[in-house]
């Protein structure tokens, strides 16, 4: 028997991306699933292509206090909805919430595996990253940690495929007839990514993020996350490039390139790519990323800071090529 893992949230895409993740993982041995709409029916039912192994799994309706034994928890639920439910897990159960109610919050350790892994391993607690966070802050870490950049002028342009929205709910802004042929911007000035990268950009500069705008916008495609991020800063793109090198030297799932990166060059994956472009001339640097919303963005992260905690090879179960075409 390996790590006896659980995932709460399975019938949502995050919940069914770590669903496919964790089928595959050499460690983690599913045995638990939780979910609403779907409580009481079979694995098989909700993914008619599980392996066999899990298809007579049945799918439990959420409640902490009736939890099997489990070593690891993997919480995929909205925003707003798991925070007194995560406090009655038992303390030896490590949890990590790809939700967004314990990103900075104290006692829970937030999960930016590619920038700060020492912070994360041995852990029991993480919060994982939002998906724009997680394309937004990998470019610009290595940016802010070596001052090539101001923090206080940072200016956020982001594109995300629709399931980033996730599975349910009736809003019909993310139905077929409505985002096709569309591009939709949202969640002006408030959006709650935002409180997330601003304390993680003054952690990494030292310095204040009170001028950060950002401003997503939603495509008419199944995955990604593109941000284009136009800073002020003196460096070229070459030092730019190069202190990105530097930084990820050893990590392994950040990509480092001199072309624009395009979205499908992540799909399936837990790949993060960054580049840059820069004019010292007008004080002008662009950080570019590219995630997928349900890799890097949240399941393949979440596995990876799994991973991390439980002192398993960082990148078990996550070697997989993107899906091309």
């Amino acid at each position: 028997m390996g790590i006896r893992a659980g995932i709460v949230g399975i019938s949502g895409f995050g919940g069914g991306e770590a669903l496919r993740l964790i089928a595959a993982h050499p460690a983690f041995d599913l045995v638990y699933a939780a979910g609403e709409g779907s409580a009481g029916s079979r694995l098989v039912d909700r993914y008619p292509g599980v392996p066999a192994r899990l298809a007579g799994l049945v799918i439990e309706k959420w409640d902490p206090d009736t939890l099997p034994e489990l070593d690891l928890l993997f919480a995929s639920l909205p925003t707003g909805t798991s925070a007194e439910a995560l406090a009655r897990v038992p303390p030896q159960v490590k949890i990590v919430d790809l939700g967004g109610d314990h990103r900075h919050v104290e006692g829970w350790t937030y999960g930016l595996a590619d920038v700060w892994p020492d912070r994360i391993s041995g852990q029991s607690r993480i919060a994982n990253p939002g998906c724009f966070p997680a394309a937004t802050l990998t470019a610009l870490a290595p940016l802010l940690s070596g001052g090539l950049i101001a923090p206080d002028r940072i200016v956020i342009d982001a594109k995300t495929g629709i399931s980033g929205a996730g599975r349910g709910g009736a809003d019909t802004r993310f139905g077929y007839a409505e985002t096709n042929e569309n591009l939709q911007p949202y969640g002006l000035l408030r959006h709650v990514h935002m409180p997330e990268m601003a304390h993680t950009i003054e952690a990494l500069s030292g310095g204040s993020a009170a001028g950060l705008v950002f401003t997503p916008h939603l495509v008419p495609m199944t995955r990604g996350v593109l941000v284009t991020i136009y800073c002020r800063g003196q460096a070229s793109t070459d030092q730019c490039l190069t202190a990105a090198r530097e930084f990820y030297a050893d990590r392994p799932f950040v990509r480092v390139t001199d072309r624009p990166p395009q979205t499908k060059w992540a799909s399936g994956s837990n790949l993060a790519f960054v580049s840059y472009a820069a004019d010292p001339e007008r004080d002008l640097v662009i950080a570019m990323g590219v995630v997928d919303n349900l890799g890097k963005g949240a399941a393949g992260h979440a596995v990876q800071n799994a991973n991390l905690i439980c002192g398993l090879p960082e990148t078990a179960g996550l070697d997989g090529a993107p899906v091309w075409p």
